[in-house]
């Protein structure tokens, strides 16, 4: 059975909260870290397996760092701020995965060090949805 087409509306936040978080989002979308640019280059214009992301959405409550809605998965890079916030994350990860999402978490050094073991491993995920 095939799965009903996600939009990016369907997980918009409430208006109130968007108008605080779209300056945020767009923030970063201009200032990304070093790792997120240097990962997004691979992953857009459907680069991998033809599938589109979007990077620094807003879902809910939260801006993720990379989405596809077609494929239903979510790619976080993690620096070093989140060794101090694993608690935050976890509940953040389990809220989007009731969501309907499959997140994957790469540390900086992971797309640094071994950018093409990243995108094999997104790979693998987007083969598996």
């Amino acid at each position: 059975m095939k799965k009903p087409t996600v939009r990016r509306t369907d997980f918009q936040p409430p208006p109130h909260l968007w108008e605080r978080l779209k300056p945020i989002a767009r923030q970063m979308r201009r200032e990304p870290t070093a790792t997120e640019a240097k990962l997004w280059q691979r992953l857009r214009r459907r680069q991998l397996a033809g599938i589109k992301f979007r990077r620094q959405v807003a879902i809910e409550r939260f801006i993720v760092d990379f989405c596809s809605f077609e494929a239903r998965l979510i790619v976080e890079v993690d620096g070093p701020i989140h060794d101090y916030t694993q608690e935050q994350d976890a509940v953040r990860q389990e809220f989007l995965e009731s969501l309907g999402f499959r997140v994957l978490r790469f540390s900086n050094l992971d797309v640094f060090n071994a950018i093409n073991s990243v995108l094999a491993q997104i790979a693998q995920a987007l083969e598996e949805r």
